[in-house]
């Protein structure tokens, strides 16, 4: 039997950022989906009958924030990892902080040490 093939939702507006991370994250043998908005990202959220193991969303966007889906997703499930992105300084930091984000990233950041934040947190 194989490995598990762990699912990771990421959520960035950001299109480069978003195409980079899924073929990087779908490479390094991750089923990867991907949502532009926090809209789209807390639809696929509530019909995702398999759940995500873990989300990477990006914390400054229009419409949802970063912030508000981490509160939402540890609301509705506190042992759900997420790892928070933003290229905004202190400020979102914290606010990932409040919002009980697992790991805060810096952009730019490497893809590498994504990757270990996220075997750490799945492991």
């Amino acid at each position: 039997m194989g490995k598990k093939k762990y699912r990771l939702l990421i959520i960035d507006d950001n299109e480069e950022i978003l195409v980079s991370l899924k073929n990087f994250l779908s490479k390094n043998n991750y089923q990867v989906v991907s949502a532009s908005n926090g809209l789209d990202a807390l639809k696929l959220l509530e019909a995702s009958k398999e759940d995500f193991d873990l989300v990477i969303t990006d914390l400054v966007m229009p419409n949802i924030s970063g912030v508000a889906i981490t509160a939402i997703i540890k609301k509705q499930n506190p042992q759900m990892p997420v790892i928070a992105i933003t290229g905004y300084g202190e400020q979102p930091g914290a606010l990932a902080k409040e919002a009980q984000a697992d790991v805060v990233l810096e952009k730019p950041f490497k893809l590498e040490d994504l990757e270990r934040q996220i075997k750490k947190l799945l492991s």
